[in-house]
């Protein structure tokens, strides 16, 4: 819960802001992640697509020469 002061502040800051023309609320989320590049967000995507895609490997790879080990040597 913030005090007296802190809202009288907040209060004041917004008051100040106003008064010189800029915009004194914050934008929304939705609203700060509409302008961002969305090529971040494909990159990260991308960086996990590809861990994933390494690890499915990984998987079928190693699966594959277990059961020809297998097949060989029991």
């Amino acid at each position: 819960q913030p005090t007296a002061f802190q809202i009288r502040q907040k209060n004041a800051e917004f008051s100040s802001k106003a008064r010189a023309g800029k915009n004194p609320t914050k934008p929304s989320r939705a609203e700060a992640l509409a302008k961002r590049s969305p090529i971040g967000t494909i990159h990260i995507y991308f960086e996990i697509g590809l861990w994933a895609l390494g690890l499915i490997l990984f998987l079928l790879c190693g699966g594959f020469i277990f059961e020809l080990a297998r097949l060989f040597f029991l």
